[in-house]
């Protein structure tokens, strides 16, 4: 028992805390840029369930779609499903368990905002089932993906709001768009080699020589819509520096990616750790300068 816990630990990627924190702190850029910047104690957590849940059935999606394609990655090639340590069959019965539970967690939001978050749940799950797929079909599949991330932002929103009718909530959108398609793009280059010798899609493969500056326009982007939320809002002095730091960092840290070379996959690895810190160094500045 204990085993097979482990092994659904693994499916849902819940052992790699990064990947989760990198799709909670946007859901808390959300909640504290709000009118009321001040969620209550539940409503923070169950955010965070949320998002632990939606993370879980999205990993759980992905693996499904890419079984055969992982067993083929140096990376991959270990997962649950791809290693054959669970079927199939039973993958599918935690991606619909997941989906159930995401379902009556998103019911027990508070009324005045319970409907649009439904909507806005049902809306983004079928994005999140067909995002694997896109490799096969798009070209930049990272946008797909960026879309899905965004509704961690839309659905805390609705939540407090009860709308989403806001140019804050828009920037704030905005910036987790083009900061989950950086990201993303980067850890797509872990996989160049072999999405190129499978013949499938990613931004680091179609982009090409433009990699570089794509990602650093992507970071670019996500640091000035940050800024206009927080001069919108109106938050205090102490707020600046946190940013002005996590701004130039951002940009320093595309310089240990490029050029390509054999250190390239470990420093995306520390890539990816170092995106979620300053992520949540932005957090903790709308937390503190409200």
């Amino acid at each position: 028992m204990k085993l097979k816990f482990n092994i659904i630990f693994q499916l849902l990627r819940w052992n790699k805390p990064t990947g989760r924190l990198i799709l909670l702190i946007p859901a808390g850029w959300s909640l504290y840029l709000t009118p009321e910047s001040n969620p209550s104690f539940y409503m923070l957590l169950k955010i965070i369930i949320g998002g632990l849940l939606v993370s879980g059935l999205g990993c759980v999606a992905n693996d499904i779609w890419d079984k055969k394609i992982d067993q083929k990655v140096l990376r991959t090639k270990n997962r649950p499903l791809a290693a054959n340590k669970i079927g199939t069959k039973s993958a599918y019965l935690i991606l619909i368990f997941l989906i159930l539970c995401s379902f009556f967690l998103t019911l027990s939001l508070p009324e005045n905002g319970r409907l649009l978050s439904i909507s806005l749940a049902f809306l983004a799950l079928p994005l999140i089932l067909i995002y694997p797929s896109a490799k096969r079909w798009f070209k930049y599949p990272q946008i797909i993906l960026s879309l899905c991330w965004g509704f961690a932002v839309l659905i805390p929103w609705a939540a407090c709001e009860g709308n989403i009718k806001s140019i804050v909530l828009l920037f704030c959108w905005l910036a987790t768009i083009f900061w989950t398609f950086g990201f993303d793009t980067v850890y797509a280059l872990a996989d160049k080699k072999y999405d190129l010798e499978i013949g499938v899609n990613s931004s680091a493969v179609n982009l090409a020589s433009k990699t570089k500056i794509t990602i650093q326009m992507c970071y670019f982007l996500t640091s000035a819509f940050l800024a206009i939320c927080a001069l919108i809002n109106q938050l205090n002095l102490i707020f600046w520096p946190i940013w002005l730091i996590t701004a130039f960092l951002m940009q320093k840290d595309i310089f240990k990616i490029f050029p390509e070379n054999k250190q390239t996959i470990k420093r995306i690895g520390n890539h990816f750790k170092n995106q979620s810190i300053y992520g949540g160094l932005i957090l903790l500045g709308f937390i503190v300068a409200s």
